[in-house]
């Protein structure tokens, strides 16, 4: 038996013998004793539980702060970017287009940067619907998107111009930043849980 072992075996005597010494101190009915018990019992196992997985409240905590509050979800070092990974294993990131706000998801895998048509419409972007479309693979199977141009487009201190996007009403309100931006890029990279771009 190894010490820790041992200071487990102390930490559940030392429980029983409060509930015990609660119950013996003072006269209960069966029924008020039971409960008792079991609120102590209780009790001990929300302190464990606590304590053992003390580091993951923390981590959620921090990330659902950072999640409402935006805060720390990107932070530009000069002109380099760094973009923290979300709680859904994805990297999300605030830009602009034209001067208006866009939320978009960071895809490697994603060829073209894509846009959902409310997005577009709120951008000002000049989308032809009866224009050439062109056939794309989704999550959500096969959709028709439209071609289009981005004029200006900020993420932080980055800045890029007359960027090729594709425009759909199936997009389900996500933008992707594909390959054609990144590939703009000096260089981009992963490293311990941030995505770091640089001009």
């Amino acid at each position: 038996m190894n010490i820790s072992d041992q200071a487990h075996i102390i930490w559940y005597v030392l429980a029983l013998v409060l509930v015990g010494s609660a119950l013996i101190s003072r006269r209960f009915s069966l029924r008020s004793s039971l409960a008792m018990v079991l609120g102590w019992i209780a009790i001990f196992f929300i302190v464990l539980a606590l304590f053992t997985y003390r580091q993951h409240f923390v981590d959620i905590a921090r990330d659902v702060g950072q999640e409402l509050t935006g805060a720390a979800r990107q932070r530009a070092d000069g002109d380099t970017l760094h973009i923290r990974m979300g709680p859904d294993g994805h990297f999300w990131v605030d830009g602009e287009i034209n001067g208006t706000s866009a939320r978009f998801l960071i895809d490697s895998g994603a060829t073209i940067t894509a846009l959902s048509d409310d997005v577009a419409r709120n951008a000002g972007l000049n989308v032809d619907p009866d224009g050439p479309g062109m056939a794309m693979q989704t999550a959500n199977g096969t959709v028709l998107a439209r071609r289009s141009m981005i004029a200006g487009l900020a993420i932080g201190p980055i800045h890029t111009a007359d960027l090729p996007i594709v425009v759909s009403d199936r997009f389900n309100g996500v933008n992707v930043l594909g390959m054609n931006f990144l590939s703009r890029l000096k260089g981009w990279r992963v490293e311990d849980g941030e995505m770091i771009l640089e001009p």
